[in-house]
């Protein structure tokens, strides 16, 4: 696929990816949803060698300032639930994938873009950055995915607040609501983003898959997190990789995974 709104940038393993839609203040539409759910479900998956990925947006104004409303005008009920099933689907994509996914919001997060930055596995955010689900001073409700993952980020009370009213809250109050890692000035947003990704890349790989799918696991309705943890921990024991962890632990020295 040729990314019309994704910038994909990869220096030193890490990829760098903008969605680049500024005039409208980076706004999901179809083609947007389109071109991440190809990044996420094809093209990144063949990149082995990647440590990690950036999710940004262009500009300084905005990560994503929502949904491109416009799209929504002409919809049907069904035409409704096929647009929200496959934003879910694509932000799935990110949360499940096997390396970590850093958002770095660079200004608005509202509505869809909320959503984006959720689905992500970590979030660091400019000082400038605004969080928040407005989708109901619209007559409509959160699609992809918000109404579950500002549950489990906030807490019930907090999110139901945020969702009812359609309130904005600030980068300094998302920190301190769990919602964010780090907010830093923008001029060190990207290199502590990039810090941690070059961190991770140090641990195993199929450790850190495992992880990822673990934690997926515990807000999965249908799933005991504690039995796939316990999945998980046989399958890391039988891996080459941990023998090696094991054996560099022991001779006090860095490992060197193999992915194996």
């Amino acid at each position: 696929m040729t990314y019309e709104n994704l910038l994909v940038e990869e220096q030193d393993g890490i990829i760098t990816l903008t969605i680049n839609r500024p005039k409208a203040l980076n706004a999901l539409n179809t083609q947007t949803i389109l071109e991440l759910q190809h990044f996420f479900g094809e093209d990144a998956p063949q990149r082995e060698h990647v440590k990690g990925v950036i999710l940004t947006g262009a500009g300084d104004k905005a990560f994503v300032a929502g949904a491109d409303i416009k799209e929504f005008l002409s919809l049907d009920t069904q035409q409704g639930q096929a647009m929200a099933q496959r934003g879910q689907d694509t932000f799935f994509l990110i949360e499940r994938f096997h390396k970590p996914v850093v958002a770095l919001v660079n200004g608005f997060a509202l509505g869809g873009g909320c959503e984006l930055a959720m689905a992500c596995h970590l979030r660091i955010a400019t000082e400038n950055a605004r969080f928040g689900q407005p989708e109901v001073s619209l007559g409509i409700i959160p699609g992809y995915g918000g109404t579950q993952r500002l549950i489990q980020y906030l807490g019930k009370t907090k999110a139901t607040e945020l969702l009812l009213t359609g309130d904005m809250i600030k980068a300094d109050e998302a920190l301190q609501l769990g919602l964010l890692n780090y907010v830093l000035p923008a001029a060190e947003a990207l290199d502590k983003a990039k810090e941690i990704i070059k961190k991770t890349a140090t641990k195993g790989p199929i450790a850190i898959a495992k992880v990822i799918e673990s934690i997926n696991a515990y807000f999965q309705y249908d799933e005991d997190g504690f039995a796939r943890e316990v999945a998980e921990f046989g399958h890391t024991t039988g891996t080459e990789d941990f023998k090696e962890g094991a054996a560099a632990f022991i001779e006090k020295r860095q490992p060197d995974f193999k992915g194996e």
